[in-house]
């Protein structure tokens, strides 16, 4: 992952921002609208970087970090982030955010995502591991779960994220309602990232 992170640029990237109840955010609409967000990236060097022609428009990542900054959505622990195997999602935003390349230290890559993301983030893929029956990616899952895309396409960073949204929240509800302290320990880990424990 780190390889491929330092080297290659980010395209899109996904946000949901629910309440902790997966409600989405109206911002003033009566309910009438609901809103999530998705950033296209334009880091890319026409002369030099393999790319799609209607791939690169966007904000740049260096606007996209100072937006982040200033969002409070960063260090902020009373967040919960969510991603479905987001090893790639969560090394783009570190990049992006430390302008720089990726830790060769996994444990000192994944303290720094701790700080970063208020030490409240989850993997559904590595979650639904520990969950009997669930299994593939996440349109399989979801499908199981009986969770409908409701807006957007498939491979849409921002649809994406609002599916793995409902889908993280009707895994919580279906297999950890009774039982929180046992959800918790899923934090921070991240499907292809884990460290072995001793």
């Amino acid at each position: 992952m780190k390889a491929n992170v330092d080297v290659l640029k980010i395209i899109q990237l996904g946000f949901t921002l629910p309440d902790e109840h997966g409600n989405l955010p109206d911002l003033g609409t009566n309910n009438r609208t609901h809103y999530i967000w998705q950033s296209n990236f334009q880091d890319f060097n026409l002369m030099r970087d393999i790319h799609a022609k209607d791939s690169v428009a966007g904000v740049s990542s260096v606007h996209f970090a100072k937006l982040a900054a200033a969002s409070g959505l960063l260090f902020n622990k009373a967040l919960t982030w969510v991603t479905f195997h987001g090893a790639y999602d969560i090394g783009y935003l570190v990049k992006i955010l430390t302008s720089g390349v990726l830790s060769t230290s996994l444990g000192k890559f994944l303290v720094l995502v701790k700080e970063l993301f208020g030490g409240n983030a989850y993997d559904v893929k590595h979650v639904m591991g520990f969950c009997n029956g669930l299994y593939g990616g996440l349109e399989k899952v979801a499908d199981t779960l009986q969770v409908d895309r409701i807006a957007g396409k498939y491979h849409q960073a921002g649809s994406d994220s609002l599916l793995t949204c409902h889908t993280f929240h009707k895994i919580r509800e279906t297999y950890f309602l009774a039982n929180d302290d046992g959800f918790r320990e899923y934090v921070n880990v991240f499907f292809g990232l884990e460290i072995a424990k001793a």
